[in-house]
């Protein structure tokens, strides 16, 4: 294995996530590193066990398979993904390098590298991999935020709270889903100001609290007071438990 020279790599391409699946530490380090540089995300996993869990939590876009594993085989791996996920990639990593282990490899993956390898040989060839694999317009999928009963859906931008849909403009939408990522915290008006208005500068302004108004009557229909104020600091949330 040769590490190369590991470039930037620059791309407008959605974030794609790996499930790895390696069971020599060294090497998944390697890779784990250069991959999450050149900004794929990374799900780890060093046995059959660990990987079948990883697809259960997540939906990575592509799996790259060791196939010799302490609990079982790579390949029963990537017939299992081709049964239950269709629609995911799979590039074998391997250090078994016989002509008929790679056609074999082949008919049950899309790509399949040799040991030792070269880490940006690694990286273009899973890129080729998901340009042949992703639809171009497939925009990275994206849990929901959830908060107590409140939940926002940042694939279609809507809301949602105790199952009645709400009804927010992009600005509330953005104030909110700042507020959300942020719970437990209390956020100045310069905080709020700054990343979801981008002022550079606080400014003597009142739309803050306008926009606080406007959210407090959307939501408060549906249940307790969310929105919090601290009298001289900010706004929080209140605890999602809060009666």
């Amino acid at each position: 294995m040769t590490a190369g020279a590991v470039t930037a790599g620059a791309t407008t391409e959605a974030p794609a996530t790996v499930l790895l699946v390696e069971d020599e530490p060294s090497i998944a380090d390697v890779l784990t590193i250069a991959l999450r540089y050149h900004r794929f995300e990374v799900l780890a996993a060093g046995s059959v066990r660990e990987a079948a869990e990883a697809v259960r939590r997540a939906r990575p876009d592509v799996a790259l398979l060791d196939v010799m594993l302490p609990d079982g085989d790579g390949r029963d791996i990537a017939h299992q993904l081709r049964l239950t996920h269709p629609e995911m990639a799979v590039v074998f990593l391997t250090a078994r390098d016989a002509p008929a282990e790679i056609v074999g490899g082949l008919s049950l993956g899309d790509d399949y590298i040799t040991k030792p390898f070269n880490v940006d040989e690694v990286v273009a060839r899973l890129r080729a991999v998901l340009r042949r694999t992703r639809p171009a317009d497939r925009i990275a999928a994206r849990p929901p935020l959830r908060y107590g009963d409140l939940e926002l859906d940042e694939a279609t931008y809507t809301v949602r709270r105790a199952g009645h849909t709400v009804d927010l403009t992009p600005t509330e939408y953005a104030l909110l889903r700042f507020l959300v990522r942020n719970a437990g915290a209390v956020l100045t008006k310069e905080q709020l100001l700054r990343h979801v208005w981008r002022y550079e500068h606080a400014a003597e302004s009142t739309v803050v609290e306008t926009y606080i108004s406007y959210l407090r009557r959307k939501l408060d229909v549906h249940g307790p007071p969310l929105i919090t104020t601290r009298r001289g600091v900010g706004y929080g949330l209140a605890g999602p438990d809060s009666p």
